[in-house]
């Protein structure tokens, strides 16, 4: 009479069997989940977040923040009619508003306040300012979120060791190495298209487009046997992910990076050239 075949151990018993073997550094524990991963305890998303949130401890402010060269402000001495188109453009929710340089900080100013000019209200930026955070560059980023959560603030401005401007870093960003791109009501959403017509010729392009589409609809002839998508395009022709508000010329069409993480583009924008 056969005997009957070994019980197949139970999920937890796998997984307590991994866990048993204690890892020593950082390696052995990476190591542990990328074997964890291989052995289906858990998915690729889980993987990503767990690397994310180990990262985030080794990480600081300078490595994520919005340079000072690339920052979206606002003037203090702007009237609201010149508020408002840059406020569109950015589709930011929180602004630093300036005092005629970048150094000069004086406050953050909420996107959503200005909806009090649609009711004939009168509207003076100083009056509408929240205080703005500042922090250094070495700040790490754990630190960081846990600043944020218990204060409830979203943004801080980011000074060197000599007090200056160098930055800007959002909660967003720092949640982003986490869990990768958050997408939110500016973003291109599922049933939009993948190029989108901008004010003054310029279009706003998912990086996922297929580089044929690309091609059809502006008249290129990109090939590349490495990628398929526009966004690997532009990363190759980089050499690497740049980060947002990077730019890049190729023949007749400037790029520009809207959107962007540590680990891949989201989103371009795209015009011609002038005389390219």
């Amino acid at each position: 009479m056969d005997s009957p075949p070994p019980e197949r151990p139970s999920l937890l018993e796998r997984l307590g069997a991994i866990l048993m073997r204690e890892p020593e550094d950082r390696g052995q524990l990476l190591d542990l989940l990328h074997s964890s991963y291989e052995r289906r305890l858990m998915d690729a998303d889980a993987l990503a977040m767990i690397e994310g949130v180990l990262q985030v401890a080794d990480m600081q402010v300078r490595d994520i923040m919005v340079p000072r060269a690339q920052m979206d402000v606002l003037d203090v001495d702007d009237a609201p009619a010149r508020l408002i188109p840059q406020v569109i453009e950015a589709a930011h929710s929180r602004f630093p508003v300036i005092d005629g340089d970048k150094d000069r900080v004086l406050g953050i100013l909420l996107a959503k306040d200005l909806l009090r000019l649609a009711q004939g209200e009168a509207f003076e930026v100083r009056e509408w300012l929240r205080p703005a955070v500042f922090i250094p560059e070495s700040k790490r980023l754990n630190v960081l979120l846990k600043e944020f959560r218990a204060s409830r603030n979203h943004i801080a401005i980011v000074v060197d060791e000599f007090g200056g401007v160098s930055g800007l870093v959002t909660i967003e960003d720092v949640l982003e190495q986490i869990v990768g791109d958050i997408e939110d009501e500016y973003d291109f959403d599922e049933t939009e298209d993948n190029i989108v017509q901008q004010p003054g010729g310029r279009f706003r392009v998912k990086a996922l487009t297929e580089l044929a589409d690309f091609n059809a609809h502006f008249g290129t002839h990109y090939d590349d046997d490495d990628h398929d998508t526009i966004g690997g395009f532009v990363v190759g022709r980089f050499e690497r992910v740049p980060a947002r508000g990077e730019e890049i010329v190729v023949d007749a069409l400037r790029f520009k990076v809207l959107r962007a993480d540590s680990r891949r583009v989201h989103s371009l924008l795209v015009e011609p050239v002038p005389d390219a």
